[in-house]
């Protein structure tokens, strides 16, 4: 086969990189998701502390770390810019279609391959999850790598060479999804083969995919940086596995609580058109052979035990059920192969129907959350960039503004005044997380998390603060009286409280002895 066949093969491919990606630039970073991840990783940019996640300078363990350090090399490559930080989800999007892409054309033909590209492509959740700055699509693209590589390698069990390269994709993925989410990264691929084995009657294969040199390329990827954290941190793996993933699993105190038939409901509309064609797909197709028997029994195994795992807790996002994006792709392009080869103009003008309505889908969505995005910071961010110096301090007041730093390009912690003995024991918010950090370093958490009480003080030792808070909560202390307005938005305000500004240091009681400050509450 000479190069110019093989570059053409890749086109769809190339195509779909393209348009995974070329809408990443025009809507603000969301709120909470985007600009806690992000702040994670401009946090580990700008402190050269590669190893330990932190946010407000604290340690944050609620996932691993390859989010924040491919996110932290992107902004450091290519600057801290809205595309640059929804690189990491673009990736685990492409890396994900390369393998559906390779395993489709290897084993179900060129055209099935094509077709699969084009609906994995077109799924607005695909689409969206490609360019939000998140875990979800990282872990979702790793995670198909894995479970594609490991049926490769069952598929070509008689072949050593393609049996060895499967397996090898399929641990070193496995160790990439950990690293990007903890345990559902080796838990769902092996739960998907288990399950494909044994409805198989394969279980005999179970042992030949224990692959000695794969189980040590997946220890020497995955298990370093868990080692090192529980050495520096004793607490780390009882509040990361524990807490985090089998807590946040099996309990349902948590935020986002949605009933069972969620994730049927989002895949029937965010997959829309083809969410119609899965329905067709059900039907058994004679004309598959053994292997492709084999496959579609592989992608319905896929798509149900991830939607039942995912279905089980109470605590439920959209984003979660990413993964069974790829085998919904490919179940609708083998349908979509069976039904060509024996009605061809009518199938096809289906096709190219469905494939339309996708492609304005994806796009409406993207221009709906552009034109009406979700709460962000970017306008107060911009505005703080442009007047903020080196020593001064950002005091948020009553809330955590994930992406302020990000967007005022801050190289330091910022205060944080909250009543922090009052943290809820298992709420969801910034709060609880800000104070499981503080947990981790109590030294930097004095430093940063101060009460309504405390921080008038702070203000008498002559450096220019700026503050940010909703306007009533801001009215709650007398040190805020003179403070100048230097930027608003609908629901957020930026002040600034000049060093040595008389009124501000008569306010905050500075002079008196600690016995007569005031507590800052009007």
């Amino acid at each position: 086969m000479n190069a110019q066949m093989l570059r053409g093969r890749h086109v769809p491919l190339l195509l779909l990189f393209v348009w995974l990606g070329f809408t990443a630039w025009v809507r603000p970073l969301g709120l909470p998701d985007e600009g806690r991840y992000v702040g994670v990783a401009w946090g580990m940019l700008t402190s050269g502390d590669w190893i330990v996640p932190r946010l407000d300078g604290l340690p944050y363990f609620h996932k691993p770390p390859l989010f924040y350090w491919m996110t932290a090399g992107s902004m450091a490559l290519f600057g801290p810019h809205e595309w640059a930080v929804r690189l990491t989800p673009w990736l685990g999007a492409c890396a994900g279609a390369t393998a559906l892409h390779l395993f489709a054309r290897r084993w179900c033909g060129e055209r099935v391959a094509r077709a699969a590209l084009l609906v994995l492509a077109t799924q607005p959740l695909v689409f969206i999850g490609s360019q939000f700055a998140n875990l979800d699509m990282l872990v979702a693209g790793c995670m198909a790598v894995s479970v594609f590589g490991f049926a490769h390698a069952v598929l070509a069990d008689a072949l050593p060479g393609p049996r060895r390269a499967g397996l090898a994709a399929g641990y070193a993925f496995a160790a990439l999804a950990v690293l990007a989410k903890g345990l559902i990264g080796i838990v769902l691929p092996g739960l998907v083969l288990l399950a494909w084995l044994l409805l198989r009657r394969q279980w005999r294969l179970l042992p030949r995919l224990l692959w000695l040199p794969g189980m040590l390329l997946f220890t020497l990827l995955a298990g370093p940086w868990f080692v090192l954290m529980q050495l520096r941190f004793p607490e780390f793996a009882r509040y990361f596995f524990i807490v985090q993933q089998f807590s946040r699993f099996a309990q349902g105190g948590f935020n986002n609580r949605q009933p069972v038939i969620f994730y049927p409901v989002v895949l029937a509309v965010l997959a829309l058109p083809w969410s119609g064609w899965l329905v067709a797909a059900v039907r058994r197709d004679s004309e598959l052979d053994a292997t492709g028997r084999a496959i579609r029994q592989l992608l319905w195994t896929w798509l149900i035990a991830i939607t039942v795992f995912f279905s089980l807790p109470q605590s439920k996002l959209v984003g979660y059920i990413l993964p069974v994006c790829w085998p919904l792709a490919l179940l609708v392009a083998q349908r979509f192969g069976a039904m060509e080869w024996r009605t061809p103009a009518r199938i096809g003008r289906f096709w190219r129907a469905s494939a339309g309505v996708a492609l304005a889908g994806c796009l409406a969505l993207v221009v709906g959350v552009a034109v009406f995005p979700r709460k962000s910071g970017r306008a107060i961010g911009v505005e703080l960039r442009q007047v903020v110096a080196d020593g001064d301090r950002v005091v948020l007041l009553q809330a955590y503004d994930f992406d302020l730093s990000f967007y005022a390009r801050l190289r330091h912690p910022v205060v944080v005044v909250e009543d922090w003995q009052g943290v809820e024991a298992r709420q969801d918010n910034w709060r609880k997380e800000l104070a499981d950090a503080g947990h981790f370093d109590p030294v930097q958490s004095r430093a940063v998390q101060v009460t309504p009480a405390q921080w008038p003080s702070m203000l008498c030792d002559g450096r220019t603060t700026w503050v940010i808070a909703a306007p009533e909560v801001a009215a709650r202390y007398a040190v805020m009286a003179d403070a100048k307005v230097i930027a608003a938005t609908a629901d957020r305000k930026l002040w600034q409280l000049p060093a040595n500004a008389p009124a501000v240091l008569k306010a905050a009681g500075c002079g008196r002895s600690p016995a007569a400050h005031p507590q800052g509450m009007s």
